[in-house]
């Protein structure tokens, strides 16, 4: 059977060099990533929305995605507000979730109703930046919970300069809620900072950069500031296969405890086999030595996979497989962690969508000092949402979700199930 190839969007540098959207997603897509909690938030987690400024939203995705990442809205319609160069959408989601088995403190794990009020707004300025404002109101009715405001600014933008694609990406997270890790409320604030760039040498070879600055203060736990780069070569053997090089190196100043550095060294491949299924997996090896203390370095495999496939235009599923090390909570240690994820979107009867994912996360806590900690993290979770859209923008769904974390450490062992409604809309 003969497949039918998508037609590919360009993007063309001053001098006419053609860039495609392959390399000026990456540039686009790493600082999202980048962006990603650091550690297990126990509530069920919150819809996704894209805020990549109008003029980059073409490269959103790229020809090894069967489908666009999640959360990607392209607004086509004119914004209800704009002056000039800058426009306005606002949005606003409520949502109620009634759970138990939640961890308040130590061994102690509650039920409690929790109310969010999250009105936000994005800005548009011109076509080439974005800011995007969220603070979101919680109220629990366990008073062994504090009811908070948190606080989620991004500010992302893009250029071109001859053959070079420019990204930047500025983040404040500010955010008081039960984490799996410290198996209790967790109040944390991160300054994030990622510059990124992509050139295309010729027809075949182009180069991603990455630079990131990562700053993490955590009340009652370890704070740290984190530098880092990631960079790849890239070169296509042929239309949507291509294999990458890959190196990257980071600093780590840790508040108290061991400073550390790592590096990187990693290979990756990525195969739009049709256009129903697509392949994505990277890996290698880190070394990261403790700059304090009598710990020798640590030597860990790190890499990751994605494959998507999409046998019906309704259908969709994803799994993701992920292994990482970073900076844990608790003073002079690191976790290793290792992740699986599976997601299955289905639309029913023209209106409904469906939305099926579990995973299986697995933590190790390695002391920086030669100690040892001991302690190891099993997480598993279910997901469940089923939504439906209104009056053009607007969304309402029901979910529910399970958890469970059983942990070698006392107090952390817990399992929690989570019901509730959302209804949001976006002008």
């Amino acid at each position: 059977m003969k497949v039918k190839r998508r037609k590919q969007t360009v993007f063309a540098g001053k001098n006419g060099r053609i860039l495609t959207p392959l390399q000026a997603a990456l540039v686009f897509c790493l600082p999202a990533l980048t962006c990603a909690t650091k550690a297990q938030e126990v509530l069920m987690p919150r819809p996704e929305y894209s805020i990549t400024p109008p003029a980059m939203q073409q490269f959103r995705t790229n020809e090894m995605d069967v489908f666009a990442p999640p959360g990607t809205v392209v607004q086509s319609e004119a914004p209800p507000l704009q002056w000039g160069p800058v426009s306005l959408r606002p949005d606003v989601l409520y949502r109620f979730i009634s759970g138990d088995g939640i961890p308040a403190a130590g061994s102690n794990h509650v039920a409690t109703v929790i109310q969010e009020i999250s009105p936000g707004i994005l800005i548009n300025i011109g076509d080439h930046w974005a800011l995007d404002y969220t603070p979101t109101l919680r109220f629990y009715s366990n008073k062994q919970f504090r009811d908070t405001l948190d606080h989620n600014v991004i500010l992302t933008g893009g250029t071109t300069y001859q053959d070079w694609i420019l990204g930047l990406t500025q983040s404040y997270i500010s955010s008081s809620t039960p984490l799996v890790e410290t198996g209790t409320q967790t109040d944390q604030q991160s300054w994030l900072t990622a510059l990124t760039a992509s050139y295309r040498f010729n027809s075949k070879m182009t180069m991603d950069l990455a630079l990131d600055q990562n700053i993490v203060s955590a009340d009652t736990f370890t704070s740290y500031q984190e530098w880092s780069t990631l960079d790849w070569l890239n070169y296509e053997f042929w239309p949507r296969l291509d294999a990458s090089l890959g190196a990257s190196f980071g600093f780590v100043n840790v508040d108290s405890g061991s400073d550390m550095t790592y590096e990187q060294l990693q290979a990756r491949v990525r195969w739009r086999a049709t256009d129903k299924i697509s392949f994505q997996i990277h890996g290698g090896l880190e070394d990261r030595q403790f700059l304090q203390g009598s710990a020798g370095s640590l030597l860990n495999p790190v890499g990751g996979g994605l494959i998507q496939y999409q046998p019906f235009e309704v259908t969709k599923l994803s799994i993701i497989v992920d292994r990482t090390v970073a900076v844990s909570y608790f003073q002079n240690q690191v976790t290793e962690s290792t992740e699986v994820i599976g997601d299955l979107n289905q639309r029913l009867l023209k209106r409904l969508y469906l939305d099926l994912s579990g995973g299986y996360h697995t933590v190790k806590y390695v002391g920086t000092d030669a100690s040892g900690t001991g302690r190891r993290d099993d997480y598993y979770t279910f997901d469940v949402r089923l939504s439906c859209p209104f009056l053009k923008r607007g969304t309402a769904a029901v979910f529910y979700q399970f958890s469970d974390n059983s942990s070698t450490a006392p107090g952390f062992t817990f399992s929690s199930n989570q019901v509730g409604f959302e209804v949001g809309y976006r002008f």
